[in-house]
Parts: C-alpha cells; structure tokens; sequence
C-alpha cells in the first residue's frame, strides 16, 4: 500500500527541526518513503490533501498507569502518600481484569485523539490489556512492576517477580515489535533491595529495558535516606538496577550527586508535570539535569493523577511552569521542547526507527488541523505546538501506516464497546 499526502506544513528533525511548507509525504506499507516540496513520481494507491493542516510526528507518553482512568477524579486534593495508600490502593485491590481493560482501553482513546501513537505504561497484571494494545495498533511499552506488601513473605515476594518474568516473556516483541515488554520496579519504598537486586539481574539476563518511580516527593525521598542512609537513586545505583536501560519517572527530589549517577548511567528522566503539580510534589530540577545532558522525556502518569492523557498539555506545562519558576523564559526552547515529547521519547522505548518524520523511518504521522482561531497566525510552528495547541486539534493519528484515528473517529478501538464495558465496570467496582 503506497499512501501520499499532499499540500501540508510538515514538520521533520535534521540536527534542527525545520518545516517544508505544502510539502509531500510518501508512505509504503509502514515506512516513509518520500519527503518533500515537490510531487514525488510514482503511482500511489490513496492520495489525500491536507491542505490547512501540519503533519508532526507522533507523540511518544513515557509515563503512565492507564487502567487508572477508572480511578479519574478520585483523591482530589490529597497529597501523593494518602492518595495512594487511601484512595488508590483500596479500589486497586477490587479490579478485575475485565476492569483494567477498559480503563487501559479509555486511556489509549485519550491517547489516540490527542496524537500520542506510544505509550510507556507499568500496571498490575498488563496481561490482561496487552491484546488490547495490539489490537488498537498502537506502541506501547508494558511493565509488569514489582510491588512488595507488607508481611510479604519470601515466597510471596518470588512469585510476583514470576508473574513479570512469565509477562515478559510471553510479550516483549509482539506485533512486528509494537509491543514491548519492559521490566518495572514499583519504587524504593514497595519493595526490599534482596528483591531489586534478584530483578535487576534478570534484567540483565533477557537485556531488557526497566521503568521505575524515583523520588517523586520530597518525603519519599528523605524516608529513604532514613531507612538505607543514601537516596533512593544512590540505592537502585549500588543494586546495578542502571545497568539496564532505564526510564525513571518524576525524580523531582534528586540532589545533585543523583544527576551525576543517572547521567553517568544514561537514564531516561520523565518528567511528569501536571501529575506532580496536582499531587504537590513539586517541580522536577529541569535546568540542573539539562546541564548535565541527561536525556528528559514527558509523561502524563495516570487519569487519577493528571487527570487525562494530554501531551500537548504536558508540553505547555512544562514550557511555562520553568519558565515562570526559574524566571528565565530560555531555559527550555520550543524544539528542545518537542523533541522530549517526539525524537527523545521514542529513543528511550528503545525504538530507533520512530519518533521523526524522516526517510525510512516508521510512518507514525500526527495531522493537526490549524484552521482554528488560536491557531492563527502561523509565525512559527514549534512554538504553536507547544504554546497554543490542543488535544482536539488533532485530526488524524497514524502508526506503522495504520490510519488509527481519523476525524474524531476511533477505527481500531469500538467506542460503544467501551462505554458499555466502562457501565458494568462502574457498577461492579464501586
């Protein structure tokens, strides 16, 4: 199948982002093949006009818990300890599997409709919401997280490293790689270093990519050093756990020893900033891990805790909360911006061949219409992307040369079927 779309602003990265006006974009199958201003040769078998419109690359979330858009809302005002412990964990308990998959169902929606083609995602039993991944034909990147409970004894412990080896290997790999699967450690504070020490070589053993969550708050954060006298980064360091390619979410406490390490160890920070602001965790130190070339992404965490899946947001956020907090509106460019969300995103899943439009790279392709009033005038697109963009500006979502949404139009994921199953969840879990 041979696919061309014509007359758009299309927006691609070489050493800097640049915009080919009315340009043309050639797809084959899953690849791109043609980029340009002028009409590439050749007989293609759709054509279709996007005139008024931006072509972008799809948007990578790199943190999120999607069976918790059953949870939206719950908890509201509660900071991340009572949050959890009170409101979270108690219905948690109660989920079935029919339950996390129409929550994760409802979040790839979300996803779809405001441009994100992957997600990274750590839940309990992703088992049961993995074929619904595939079905939807987006990327993800599945964690099957270690969570210890308390009086948890040895065997207890063992068999939930079990279930997210099984997870592992029954997954990682599935749809022509759409489908990852990754390790997950909860965090420091729900599990025990003989625990992260037995993962983290398992890891190892199957090269394998890891999700954690690292000093979220400050309390977390100081509760570690009390328990173990070293940070909650120092700890998963001297446990080799960086060894493994890793994306750690929020690290909005870190000191400055802890940049180092993650640094030297190439970890991935997420940067979640609607999560972290709603649950008072404050702000992550974007400018000091800047300096030291620590690769950031974005990510939306959970409904319950955001409370939507909305990286357009998230970019905005990020955009002006740095800004306005270290009083510098340089500190975090438009396009340093959107590569985070885009070229970086995908880097840390692991996906060399996405996150651009480019030759030869997967067809992942995002339409934004831009015929809307506060999108008017043009002057620069990175900076209408990040600062005046919304979710519901996006037309089109596209993977692997997959049309996925369209037009307000789910074509993979049955809506009504998911309102249904979102009605016998509601009833049946609260």
């Amino acid at each position: 199948m041979r696919s061309l779309f014509t007359n758009a602003d299309i927006l691609t990265f070489e050493n800097d982002w640049r915009v080919i006006e009315k340009g043309y974009l050639g797809i084959e199958n899953d690849r791109i093949i043609y980029l340009g201003e002028n009409k590439p040769e050749g007989v293609f078998d759709a054509v279709r006009d996007f005139s008024g419109h931006a072509l972008i690359p799809g948007l990578y979330n790199l943190h999120s818990h999607t069976p918790m858009s059953l949870l939206r809302g719950l908890g509201s005002g509660l900071p991340l300890d009572r949050w959890l412990f009170e409101q979270m964990l108690p219905v948690e308990r109660r989920m079935t599997p029919g339950h996390l998959s129409v929550g994760n169902r409802i979040a790839m929606m979300e996803m779809l409709a405001s441009g994100v083609v992957s997600f990274s995602d750590m839940y309990h039993h992703p088992s049961s919401y993995a074929a619904d991944v595939v079905a939807s034909g987006m990327r993800a990147n599945l964690g099957h997280p270690t969570m210890e409970m308390l009086n948890d004894d040895p065997a207890a412990r063992a068999a939930r490293i079990q279930e997210s080896i099984d997870f592992f290997d029954q997954w990682h790999g599935c749809a022509e790689g759409r489908l990852l699967a990754d390790f997950a450690i909860h965090a420091e504070y729900t599990t025990s270093a003989e625990s992260v020490r037995r993962y983290t070589e398992l890891c190892k053993e199957r090269r394998a990519r890891l999700q954690v969550h690292i000093s979220e708050t400050l309390k977390e954060h100081q509760e570690c050093k009390q328990r173990h006298g070293k940070t909650p980064v120092r700890f998963f360091y001297d446990l080799d756990v960086f060894d493994n390619p890793t994306c750690a979410a929020h690290c909005v406490a870190v000191e400055p020893e802890d940049m180092d390490l993650l640094k030297e160890k190439d970890v991935t920070v997420v940067h979640n900033p609607s999560s972290n602001m709603k649950l008072g965790s404050g702000f992550m130190p974007i400018a000091e891990m800047r300096k030291r070339g620590i690769r950031i992404t974005l990510g939306t965490d959970g409904d319950a805790s955001n409370n939507n899946q909305n990286l357009f947001e998230e970019m905005h956020l990020a955009a002006m909360i740095h800004s306005g907090y270290m009083q510098d509106p340089t500190l975090l460019p438009v396009g340093d911006l959107f590569k985070m969300a885009t070229i970086d995103g995908a880097t840390a899943q692991g996906r060399a061949d996405c996150g651009n439009l480019a030759v030869d790279m997967k067809a992942d392709v995002v339409a934004i219409d831009l015929d809307s009033p506060h999108l008017m005038p043009n002057h620069d697109l990175l900076s209408l992307l990040v600062y005046s963009a919304q979710a519901s500006d996006v037309v089109m979502t596209m993977v692997d040369g997959k049309v996925l949404y369209d037009n307000r139009e789910f074509l993979t994921i049955d809506k009504d079927r998911v309102r249904h199953d979102l009605n016998d969840a509601m009833k049946t879990l609260f």
